[in-house]
């Protein structure tokens, strides 16, 4: 880590915060991905279609849409660091509603835990991703970014052991057959008892937040003034929004990281709906083959991961644009064999789709913010609210797994047709950013 990257013209030095801020990094890592094994698991526990458990997709990305702007106006007033004490807060509170959820046994109230949790989350993000930015000069501000955002799968493959080793492990192992032909009162003393399980790891990592909550609430962090965070003058919200909506990096940055974040949740979350059925395929048990998928899933973010350090190098010496455009395509054969293949070929083209979304998420968001100046917060605010692509698009894809053939093709292999679409819209993305902004 070079002190370059970490040193402003003002002469700050941002080492230490950034060590701090990489903790939250990691924290929003560990949300997202203990999550999305939770659409297959909810599934089971309440009997539902993978459409009714795609719902926590729905109200977890939905928190990020709903409350990235008020955030943004929240950080403009007051600071980074109250936006990112704000987020740890109303994460720890999603967290400790999982406890009344589970007592009332349905399935909305963990929903509303999700939402008030991801809430927090939206906070997060939009404090610390700018925050980032402006912690050195413009020129390696996506360099930075992307270095910040390697520790972000730290954080996922914890959240994806504990889902796998606490949850999924943990849970009955009747199969959904099985449980459709329980009676009433056995059906409710086994989703009790799975409900239990699943809530566990949720409470703990809301005693984690908490005391992180209480670390960074007595640190001192400094902060660029003339980012904008803290100007307690009128902000003029409605000019910010005509900058960037003739901002054509920005504006089509917006609508990327839409599709962007959609192929992520999507690929990441159904990837145990198709491992299930070629593991099944094989002869194994569903929650056997669910063990065995998320196992895959933690492989793939190690590949995600790893994949991470090394683009961030790589971006010393080529254009984000061009390696973005690269990586999209690269992304899109690979799910073309996710798609044609039907054995474990296929899994292996789906895990390494990993490898080429690494480098997306905070390339798109650096590129988009580049040059937007004081606007950098209602910047973030959009970028984030693109997070909602990971609410719409996966109860998309879902739709068509529950079909579960299509023109005689299985369902769930014909459904990557629509991430496959989303690499195509940050194929071009890339390309123009490459060809006509000159990223």
């Amino acid at each position: 880590m070079s002190g370059s990257l970490l040193k402003s013209r003002s002469g700050n030095n941002y080492l230490i915060p950034f060590v701090v801020l990489v903790s939250c990094f990691a924290l929003w890592g560990f949300a997202n991905d203990i999550t999305n094994p939770m659409v297959k698991a909810f599934s089971k526990i309440f009997r539902m279609s993978v459409t009714d458990g795609a719902l926590v997709q729905v109200a977890f990305y939905g928190g990020y849409f709903a409350m990235a702007l008020p955030a943004a106006l929240f950080i403009k007033r007051f600071s980074y660091k109250s936006g990112i004490l704000m987020g740890l807060a109303l994460y720890a509170i999603g967290a400790f509603l999982f406890i009344p959820a589970r007592e009332s046994g349905m399935y909305y109230p963990f929903l509303l835990a999700y939402f008030v949790l991801t809430c927090g989350l939206s906070f997060l993000e939009t404090s610390a991703n700018p925050f980032v930015l402006s912690m050195g000069d413009e020129e390696t501000a996506t360099r930075r970014l992307n270095l910040a955002q390697s520790f972000n799968p730290v954080g996922s493959l914890l959240g994806m052991y504990v889902a796998m080793e606490y949850i999924q492990a943990r849970l009955s192992p009747l199969s959904t057959e099985e449980r459709a032909s329980l009676d009433d009162a056995a059906f409710n003393a086994v989703k009790e008892d799975d409900l239990a399980v699943l809530v566990g790891p949720y409470v703990a990592i809301g005693v984690v937040i908490l005391v992180i909550f209480a670390i960074l609430f007595f640190y001192k962090v400094p902060e660029e003034r003339s980012s904008g965070a803290g100007d307690k003058r009128h902000v003029p919200v409605r000019d910010s929004f005509r900058r960037l909506f003739h901002n054509v990096r920005y504006r089509e940055g917006v609508i990327t990281q839409f599709f962007y974040v959609g192929v992520q949740i999507m690929c990441w979350t159904f990837i145990i709906q198709y491992g299930t059925r070629v593991f099944m395929g094989e002869g194994m048990t569903e929650q056997d083959a669910e063990v065995l998928s998320q196992k895959y899933n933690i492989v793939a973010m190690c590949i995600f991961c790893v994949s991470r350090f090394i683009c961030t190098f790589l971006l010393k010496y080529v254009r984000p644009g061009k390696l973005l455009s690269l990586l999209a395509v690269c992304g899109g054969i690979l799910l073309l064999g996710v798609i044609g293949l039907e054995n474990r070929l296929g899994m292996y083209c789906l895990v390494a789709v990993s490898a080429c979304m690494s480098l997306m998420f905070p390339t798109i968001y650096g590129i988009a913010l580049k040059g937007v100046g004081k606007d950098i917060q209602l910047g973030s605010a959009g970028l984030i609210m693109a997070i909602l692509g990971g609410s719409l698009l996966p109860p998309v894809q879902a739709l068509i797994i529950d079909l579960e053939t299509v023109w005689g093709f299985p369902a769930v292999n014909v459904s990557f047709v629509i991430p496959l679409t989303s690499f195509v819209v940050i194929a071009v993305y890339g390309y123009r950013m490459l060809k006509i902004e000159r990223v």
